[in-house]
């Protein structure tokens, strides 16, 4: 956001509240809308864990998914999101 990190801290601290050109520039650092970004993004996350259902890789790891803990399945989820939005380049 090139903004200072005690500024995002003041706006999760209920503490400031972003300017919309602010608003703007979060979303843009976090690849979502606006709206998204006010609303939570839950549904659009939803639509995101319906769309990764369809994939073999995850249909073939969903019956390990239960033994993880939830700082190992938000890891492996934002990893897995990050490959399908953004392909790894190869050299």
């Amino acid at each position: 956001m090139s903004v200072p990190r005690t500024y995002v801290s003041k706006i999760e601290n209920e503490k400031a509240t972003p300017t919309l050109f602010s608003l703007e520039r979060l979303a843009r650092a976090l690849e979502v809308t606006v709206p998204e970004l006010l609303s939570g993004g839950e549904k659009n996350r939803q639509d995101e864990i319906s769309e990764l259902m369809k994939d073999q890789f995850i249909a073939e790891i969903l019956p390990f998914v239960s033994q993880l803990n939830g700082m190992q399945m938000s890891s492996i989820l934002t990893q897995v999101r990050d490959l399908t939005i953004r392909p790894r380049r190869t050299a």
